[in-house]
């Protein structure tokens, strides 16, 4: 087992409960994306046959994610959007996969739309310490969020959507390692497909069995993402190997609609101090033995907490 040590200044550049994921998609991407192919061209003349939905990427309302916008989104207003199945089930919202093609064209994307779920659905079971210190303008909106009425939920509901988007756009700017948000409507947020073209995604890092030299590489890369998210006042809010996703030997934070800020949140050490913890005891447990407790020390400084 190897032992990690925090004294050395080393700097490299670079959910919610257990998910549920469903494997089977309601359709064959090795044609989809094969676009060289015949049945890439069969796919563009099922668009053109009315499959799906024209693209929500100019419905009123709707914002996009932080510019440049990268070139791979498609935002061409004759794009449709084919919701091709579901990627993960939780309790408080689901994932789908979302193709979004421009009939007739190459013009093609995959997106993971987050829809968070109706409120009599829902079980926002830990919302109230994340959302400590989040306000909204309107007294009454406020009112009804701290008293739970089916208006509340609603408004907490739009609270994640918002504050993941927004959390997404940020970190993308500062060079965090984390899916493009592309666009947010109502309670549905699409953002960047981290996976492999046919639609397969990327594995969580609970689900990987990585060497000792892939754990360091992905250690150090949490570091580093941590390292910037401290030091702009932030912690992750549930950090875990389950919302950590391996693309190839690329580290990728996923599930923020819970992020703290360190310093206005009352609980805001302890989340930070529980991110660290819980992720160093599963690199521990893989035969990277990390002291969690220097990292903490670090990064509430860095916040400026400490």
């Amino acid at each position: 087992m190897r032992d990690q040590n925090f004294a050395s200044p080393r700097r490299r550049r670079f959910d919610d409960d257990d998910p549920t994921f469903l494997k089977r998609l309601s359709h064959d991407f090795d044609t989809a994306w094969d676009v060289a192919e015949e049945p890439a061209a069969e796919s563009a003349e099922a668009g053109e046959a009315g499959e799906g939905e024209w693209t929500s990427w100019d419905s009123p309302g709707v914002q996009h994610g932080p510019e440049p916008v990268p070139d791979w989104v498609v935002t061409d207003l004759g794009a449709r959007d084919v919701d091709r199945g579901v990627l993960k089930t939780g309790k408080e919202a689901d994932v789908h996969l979302v193709e979004r093609g421009v009939p007739g064209t190459d013009r093609r994307m995959l997106l993971a739309a987050k829809r968070y779920r109706a409120a009599e659905h829902r079980m926002f079971h830990r919302d109230s310490g994340y959302l400590e210190g989040r306000r909204v303008r309107a007294s009454r909106v406020t009112r009804a969020m701290a008293g739970r009425t089916a208006f509340g939920r609603e408004a907490i509901a739009g609270q994640w959507a918002a504050a993941e988007f927004a959390a997404l756009a940020r970190l993308w700017q500062l060079g965090v390692a984390v899916p493009y948000p592309v666009q947010l409507l109502g309670t549905e947020l699409m953002l960047e497909f981290v996976g492999a073209p046919d639609g397969t995604a990327a594995p969580r890092l609970a689900q990987t069995r990585p060497d000792l030299d892939g754990l360091e590489s992905l250690w150090w890369q949490l570091v580093d993402a941590l390292r910037i998210l401290a030091r702009a006042g932030l912690a992750h809010g549930d950090l875990s190997p389950y919302n950590l996703l391996v693309d190839g030997e690329r580290l990728v934070l996923i599930d923020l609609p819970q992020i703290v800020d360190v310093v206005i949140n009352p609980n805001g050490t302890d989340f930070l101090a529980r991110d660290v913890t819980n992720v160093a005891r599963w690199f521990t447990g893989k035969g990277l033995r990390i002291d969690p407790e220097p990292l903490i020390v670090e990064l509430l400084h860095d916040a400026g907490v400490r």
